[in-house]
């Protein structure tokens, strides 16, 4: 099966190895790309010494250029969402890390089940704001730190065209709102999928979902479970 991964270039290279192992033929077409603000990391950091929250991998990616200066808040206790985020964070030395298994939503309800004193948020721009949001319900007290943000790319709607019709996909992996919504606002591209019949749009959570076009409402599907295994388990 021919799968279209639309993530940026290093989490879209990882899910590519994936699908390969899986016998599919991956087609990589990055529509953002991440800006790292490790300033904003350090601050963040410096000034709590409670417990850390990431819901994305590009967090953990942002750390990893602090050095030696991340070296005393590896013992800080790390909650995440999903077990890919918390193996990223393991890695690169912290040593307490809890994740899971579900949503942003979810975090926020283990984290308020933990005694997690202090707690700092490092996330980036855009962001969803269900874990913010259920934080705020159960009364939890945190502060953000913004140290990344996700820029769209630029692509040519003629080029985009060719590559859709030219080596069309049978499926289309969509792992965030904003990346699918710039999938569909380039030019055309509603049009030719429609001229798949058999397309299949998967999304990673209904929030995602939320960006596909009512057009193409029969074609789409939702994972189970917030996390890649559960997507790459519809293919």
């Amino acid at each position: 099966m021919r799968v279209l991964v639309t993530r940026p270039a290093h989490s879209g290279e990882r899910t590519a190895q994936r699908l390969r192992e899986l016998g599919h033929e991956p087609l990589l077409l990055p529509l953002t790309r991440p800006i790292h603000d490790a300033a904003a990391a350090r601050r963040g950091l410096e000034t709590t010494t409670g417990a850390i929250a990431i819901t994305s991998a590009e967090a953990v990616r942002t750390l990893q250029s602090l050095d030696d200066s991340l070296t005393p808040h590896l013992s800080r206790r790390l909650f995440a969402v999903g077990e890919a985020t918390a193996e990223e964070a393991r890695k690169l030395g912290f040593r307490s890390v809890t994740a899971s298994s579900g949503s942003g939503r979810e975090l926020a309800e283990l984290i308020a089940a933990n005694n997690t004193g202090g707690l700092v948020y490092l996330t980036g721009l855009p962001r969803a704001e269900a874990f913010e949001t259920r934080l705020a319900e159960l009364g939890r007290q945190f502060s953000v730190a913004e140290c990344y943000r996700m820029e769209s790319i630029a692509l040519d709607p003629g080029t985009v065209a060719t590559f859709l019709m030219r080596n069309p996909p049978d499926a289309v992996l969509f792992y965030s709102r904003q990346t699918a919504a710039n999938f569909f606002q380039i030019p055309q591209v509603e049009s030719l999928l429609l001229q798949l019949p058999k397309i299949r749009l998967i999304c990673l959570s209904n929030t995602v979902a939320e960006a596909v076009p009512s057009l193409l409402s029969t074609a789409l599907e939702i994972s189970p479970m917030p996390d890649e295994k559960s997507l790459l388990s519809l293919l």
